[in-house]
């Protein structure tokens, strides 16, 4: 049996992930679950799973769990609190596999340890590559860990690679990759009625089911921004030779195109359970749960170019990747805090594309060659964007 720890056991990915593992007791041993402060839902995942270890990054809230698990059938379960725990569990011997699905910067840190110990990566948090580049792929390549896609778009990917295929490393006879995007819940509405866009409408995605940062990621197409930029260093690839194409139905998840004229396309249902199956049996195949795909009830599929002016965010990404060094950092962290106002109705949807590249033009292209540098860039570039907003709203 493999062990596995779940970094953001309560969030969506971290549930998707527990019920594939339901389906195969058989190979998955449950480790470590963490989570932040949902101990409901967390105290329901050990009931049915009996890890060894729970992190609970809200000090209050561990304490709380300590208490509730206290004289049950869970009482020998080590809880532990704080952001450094997560790092802790995510390195420990018994752990083979972790899925790292802490969303936003802070999987970054547990998410690197795991890499740098050798691990299986299950990458679902693509803010962790974002942020750190070339440094997370060199930990990967110089430990010797195993590094699988769980987006469903480079999960897709790695599927339509030649066999054998390491991330991070060039597949030579592909010439592009063709990076699907559903365009969101407003990819039809008129651009002059966007500054009215509600958090119910934006977290509303038509194809899938996200926590609220990433529909709303989702809505602006940064989510397919951030995932350009997954996609240029988990492939090794040129940012100039990913296309980016919408295709609402989102049942061809993304494609590859060979030099020899073939696109091969890895297609099914949108329901995560199908990457994250993958990536957990890889090499091999097993049940994920999901129904197969019915081809006769899709029966059409449809096929267009993002419009940069409807999604700034996604042409703010493309400006990231090109300029280097620290932009993608940048641009992460000054998307994570105008989503999180926005999440709170202190700023309009609209203000989020103008926010961060306000913020990008207060930073040039540093070399990103250090974790230190990384993390000091993510706390400048937030500290500027709480400003520019101060000052937006006076």
């Amino acid at each position: 049996m493999k062990g596995l720890c779940i970094l953001g056991a309560t969030g969506s990915i971290g549930v998707s992930t527990l019920d594939v593992v339901s389906r195969h007791p058989e190979q998955y041993k449950v480790v470590a679950l963490t989570a932040n402060t949902n101990i409901e839902v967390l105290f329901d995942q050990c009931v049915s799973h009996k890890p060894e270890y729970v992190v609970v990054v809200d000090e209050e809230k561990a304490e709380q769990f300590k208490k509730k698990i206290q004289g049950s059938e869970l009482s020998t379960i080590q809880v532990k609190a704080g952001v450094k725990a997560l790092e802790f569990v995510s390195t420990l011997n018994e752990v083979d596999s972790v899925m790292a699905a802490i969303v936003g910067a802070a999987g970054l840190l547990p998410s690197l340890a795991a890499a740098k110990a050798g691990k299986t990566v299950l990458l679902a948090n693509k803010e962790a590559l974002v942020m750190s580049g070339d440094i997370f792929m060199q930990a990967v390549k110089q430990s010797g860990a195993k590094l699988l896609p769980i987006d469903s778009e480079h999960n897709a990917i790695f599927q339509c690679m030649p066999a054998g295929y390491v991330a991070g490393e060039p597949a030579k006879q592909a010439r592009r990759i063709l990076l699907t995007a559903s365009g969101g819940p407003f990819r039809e509405t008129p651009i002059d009625e966007l500054h009215d866009v509600t958090v119910e409408r934006a977290v509303a995605h038509p194809k899938w089911d996200m926590g609220r940062k990433i529909s709303v990621d989702s809505a602006t197409m940064m989510n397919k921004g951030l995932e350009l930029i997954e996609a240029c260093l988990l492939f090794n690839i040129s940012p100039d030779d990913i296309q980016v194409v919408i295709h609402k139905q989102s049942i061809i998840h993304s494609m590859v195109d060979y030099v020899d004229g073939s696109v091969l396309a890895q297609m099914g249902n949108p329901d995560m359970r199908v990457p994250i199956a993958h990536a957990m049996a890889w090499p091999d195949r097993f049940d994920s749960g999901v129904k197969p795909l019915d081809i006769f009830k899709v029966r059409q599929m449809d096929f267009e170019e993002p419009n940069l002016e409807r999604f700034p965010c996604l042409r703010l990404a493309y400006e990231a990747i090109v300029a280097g060094g620290i932009m993608p950092t940048v641009l992460n962290a000054s998307n994570e805090v105008a989503v999180d106002e926005f999440l709170n109705e202190r700023i309009k949807f609209t203000d989020i594309p103008v926010i961060i590249e306000k913020c990008m033009a207060k930073f040039s292209a540093d070399i990103a060659d250090t974790l230190e540098v990384i993390l000091k860039t993510d706390q400048q570039a937030r500290e500027q964007s709480y400003q520019i907003i101060k000052e937006m709203s006076l």
